[in-house]
């Protein structure tokens, strides 16, 4: 099982049960990049040039950003990482946990080379409202994971930990994200801060790879225990989302006041409910907003290889063998 109580026999890399896990982990650490490889210093006379509103919504980025990433890493080693028994996954676990502090770093790197009050920056996510409520969203089902007695083994246990990983993962790094890196590659589509968007570009591919380790946790998760598979479940995953949607489109609102040249906060709004409806899809839920994509040049980043229609029960792109191993189904293989 995937998720439980670690025994001695769970720290052995050998037999390997979820490859997929592993393959992640060697693709990351392929990915691997150090923030000051990137010259920001060149965007410096794009920052001077640059409206109030404009110089607003990067500083806003960046007072979320900034301690997002810690929030994230926070989340995984206290409500992911001691309750899988797969050494595997605690590989990758802890590579992700190694980029989430790199992405931190990063952020400190823009902070350190634009012309902002750090003090302010860092302020920011404390006294705005909306930050504070995304923030505490987060907050909410880490404290589940970690003050409470929590019996994993339970069936009420497995669910923490799936309500935990949505919010997470596919709400925070999955759509809050992904809203930002937008915002930060329009600028370039503007012929703006092409470093800085060079730096999200690298984000990007790390995330995207959390996004996939994430899903296939929970799809592990639910694959190994169906008792969960209830429509009332279901409803249960779809609502986080949904609230996690709402808190985004208000965050957007204090992030865009006015609107700047060609981006306000309606249009990053489509873009949010846009994502929002990709990963319902990618859990097996119909979509909730029918939004369409504002942003196509995007369209890439927003996708992840299909998975399972979880609630559904019906395998779409994988199979598992007998030992737990997940490998591709023949039409994935044809698609290659």
């Amino acid at each position: 099982m995937l998720i439980g109580k670690a025994s001695p026999e769970d720290t052995s890399l050998h037999p390997m049960h979820y490859k997929w896990a592993y393959e992640l982990y060697n693709q990351a650490v392929r990915n691997t990049w150090f923030p000051h490889e990137i010259p920001l210093g060149e965007d410096l006379k794009d920052w001077k040039d640059m409206t109030d509103d404009e110089r607003h919504a990067v500083k806003f980025l960046m007072s979320f950003f900034n301690p997002g990433e810690l929030i994230v890493n926070r989340s995984l080693a206290l409500g992911v990482y001691p309750y899988i028994k797969s050494p595997e996954c605690h590989l990758y676990l802890a590579k992700q946990m190694w980029e989430e502090a790199n992405h931190c770093v990063a952020f400190e790197y823009v902070l350190e080379t634009f012309p902002m009050d750090r003090d302010t920056i860092y302020k920011i996510h404390t006294e705005t409202d909306s930050m504070v409520k995304k923030e505490g969203f987060i907050t909410k089902y880490l404290k589940r994971m970690t003050e409470v007695t929590l019996d994993i083994d339970s069936s009420e246990g497995k669910k923490e930990f799936i309500r935990n990983l949505v919010a997470t993962n596919i709400v925070m790094e999955g759509i809050w994200f992904y809203s930002g890196f937008m915002v930060v590659l329009s600028f370039r589509q503007r012929n703006k801060l092409r470093n800085f968007a060079s730096m999200i570009n690298w984000v990007i591919r790390d995330e995207s790879l959390h996004l996939k380790f994430g899903m296939n946790l929970i799809m592990n998760v639910l694959e190994e225990n169906p008792e969960l598979l209830t429509p009332e479940f279901a409803d249960e995953i779809r609502g986080i989302i949904i609230e996690g949607v709402e808190l985004e489109v208000a965050y957007n609102k204090d992030l865009f006041p006015t609107g700047i040249l060609g981006l306000n906060a309606d249009y990053v709004n489509q873009y949010v409910k846009y994502v929002a409806d990709r990963r319902l899809e990618e859990l097996g839920m119909p979509k909730h907003y029918n939004a369409t994509n504002p942003a196509k040049w995007m369209a890439g980043a927003t996708d992840v290889y299909e998975l399972v229609n979880f609630f559904e029960q019906q395998n779409t792109a994988y199979e598992v063998d007998a030992h737990g191993h997940a490998k591709k189904s023949e039409n994935e293989g044809a698609k290659e």
